[in-house]
């Protein structure tokens, strides 16, 4: 995904964020904002008719595929599709339904939480306000993520490793370049959920998100707990590698290519501790947390790592979406965010240095 895509990917969703923002702005006001409510609403509903039609197709694809007795002559005359090989083409053309799937079923589920009846169960159980626009376009994007995930697991973790593998050679500073345009995407749309350019500054956003100055004892907690985790995983990870018990050559395969060359410099190992810390910590814990609170937060952040699809490195990054979740709790997102940036710089440096178990 370069650059274009990401900006593609995000400005509809930070202008749905924005139009919600508003109309709760008017709202709050004791002003009508129902025009700002409805428009936010229509421009995610095209995204998910979007979706949900893609999904349709594919589905409907993949089905006249299976009925077709030359299906196998289809995938001869693809031949090594993308360095895909033969038996894993058929795998995937045969997958086409539950892909398909994959899209429209989120999307019909991200409409349906948009009515008020819904919001108004689900804000029985976590902290939203089922009034607010904000709040009912967030539920909804929950469903990005299950696209994201179910998309990912349909597609084939072996398969999209292959497909990566078999690609052109990852540049380096095409993935530092990448890595920072989808993390400031993450942080700016952090700050457009909570408000900013539509009824808060800079400053309250920022309160909102709980980003403050650190105190020192709390750059040293953040740092020493960010580390600890990194020493508590190298112990599993060696085990995991030796018994095979939760390993998976898959999402081994996928790392190396996907955040592999981040770890082949000090630039990139900073980058993967800092970039990450600043988008993912600004959304989820900073955003997210106060509303969703901390089982499903830490459940949204995990499942958005689709890279290591639903395997046991899946249950290690909820754990530590916990450990986030409580330090955000007890200090603030900043103090989450040294802890952040410090497990994925150790982790980083430990493979910089070739000292990470193989």
């Amino acid at each position: 995904m370069d650059v274009i895509s990401i900006v593609a990917l995000f400005l509809p969703l930070l202008l749905i964020l924005w139009l919600a923002n508003v109309a709760d702005g008017q709202r709050e006001k004791g002003q009508p904002g129902g025009a700002f409510t409805v428009a936010a609403y229509f421009v995610l509903g095209l995204l998910w008719t979007f979706l949900f039609f893609v999904g349709i197709l594919l589905s409907l694809f993949g089905v006249l595929l299976r009925a077709q007795a030359s299906l196998q002559s289809t995938i001869d005359a693809m031949g090594n599709f993308g360095g895909l090989k033969p038996e894993a083409a058929r795998e995937l053309l045969l997958r086409l339904p539950m892909l398909g799937m994959a899209f429209w079923l989120p999307a019909l589920v991200g409409l349906v939480l948009l009515l008020p009846p819904v919001r108004r169960l689900i804000a029985r159980f976590i902290g939203i306000d089922a009034r607010s626009t904000v709040h009912a376009v967030a539920l909804s994007y929950t469903m990005l993520v299950i696209v994201n995930l179910w998309a990912t697991v349909a597609f084939g973790l072996g398969n999209l490793a292959d497909l990566a593998e078999n690609g052109p050679a990852t540049d380096p500073g095409s993935v530092l370049r990448l890595t920072w345009v989808q993390e400031l995407a993450f942080v700016l749309m952090a700050l457009v959920g909570v408000g900013f350019l539509a009824r808060r500054d800079l400053r309250q956003s920022l309160r909102r998100l709980a980003i403050v100055r650190p105190t020192w004892r709390q750059v040293l907690v953040g740092t020493m707990i960010g580390i600890a985790l990194a020493v508590i995983l190298i112990p599993l990870d060696y085990l995991m590698k030796m018994t095979g018990i939760g390993w998976n050559q898959d999402v081994e395969r996928l790392g190396e290519q996907f955040i592999g060359p981040l770890t082949h410099s000090l630039v990139g190992v900073v980058t993967l501790g800092v970039a990450a810390a600043l988008g993912e910590e600004s959304l989820f814990r900073g955003a997210l947390h106060p509303r969703f609170g901390l089982i499903l937060t830490a459940v949204l952040f995990a499942l958005l790592h689709s890279n290591y699809g639903i395997t046991a490195s899946t249950a290690i990054v909820l754990g530590i979406g916990l450990v986030l979740g409580l330090v955000r709790q007890r200090a603030n997102t900043t103090t989450s965010m040294f802890v952040h940036a410090f497990y994925n710089m150790s982790i980083g440096l430990l493979t910089l240095l070739n000292l990470w178990p193989q």
